[in-house]
């Protein structure tokens, strides 16, 4: 609805709820919030999102996040009364309350979406050790991938493994570029051995690595291997894994 009255823009508001659609609003308004703290917003032209899961949302023309919002589970409800359209977003434990003074609705409308789906995203460690532990020969032929995610004094190992001659490798992953705080992250894990009377291979496995990490490597005896994250969607999946490297 474009421009509509205030009763107009009531009825719609209501509607919505009732149908538990997610409404928007584009509107000129103040607001006042009062909870674990308290602020005002004075009058402005703002965009206000509410989802059927309560989530209560007041953006302003700049900036990414909300100047004022709510999380899913609060009440959230529209007034008509004496002229006066508001809209009040509430939350127990602990106790929030939004309310918005609509002065002047310039677009209002509300929507049952169908959305079933989850966000799919590729591209950080976890996904190139999937890759390296179902393609092990991909950072070195005949590696056989042990343990992973495993638990030491100075944090979780990213992956485990032995070479060809059964020499431990442990392995630290990168999506970025791998600098010296990469390096010195691969050595504590590496002293966490120190007792093993065999040589442990220490590698950082990243797309790069700047220079100073590379001669901290060179100097500790560690190793680099270049590798970049997977990016290819599981469903769309079309690449080779020779496009990793």
């Amino acid at each position: 609805m474009e421009h509509p009255n205030k009763q107009e823009a009531y009825k719609l508001i209501d509607d919505g709820f009732n149908k538990k659609s997610m409404i928007i609003i584009l509107a000129k308004c103040h607001v006042e919030y009062e909870g674990r703290a308290r602020s005002k917003l004075d009058t402005g032209d703002r965009l206000i999102l509410i989802k059927k899961d309560g989530t209560f949302t007041i953006h302003q023309q700049l900036n990414l996040d909300p100047v004022n919002w709510q999380a899913p589970g609060c009440k959230n409800t529209v007034e008509y009364k004496n002229g006066n359209l508001t809209l009040k977003s509430k939350k127990t434990k602990p106790n929030e309350e939004i309310i918005v003074y609509l002065d002047e609705v310039y677009t209002a409308t509300y929507y049952n979406c169908v959305d079933t789906k989850d966000l799919e995203i590729r591209g950080y460690e976890k996904h190139m050790v999937d890759l390296a532990w179902e393609n092990p020969d991909l950072l070195e032929k005949g590696f056989r991938p042990t343990r992973r995610e495993y638990q030491t004094d100075n944090g979780f190992i990213d992956l485990m493994g032995k070479d060809k001659n059964g020499t431990l490798m442990i392995l630290e992953f990168k999506s970025r570029k791998a600098g010296t705080n990469a390096v010195k992250q691969l050595k504590g894990y590496i002293d966490c051995f120190a007792d093993n009377k065999d040589f442990v291979r220490g590698i950082i496995v990243a797309p790069d690595i700047t220079d100073n990490a590379q001669e901290m490597l060179d100097e500790l005896q560690m190793e680099f291997i270049a590798m970049d994250p997977p990016l290819d969607l599981l469903k769309h999946k079309t690449s080779t894994l020779d496009s990793f490297f």
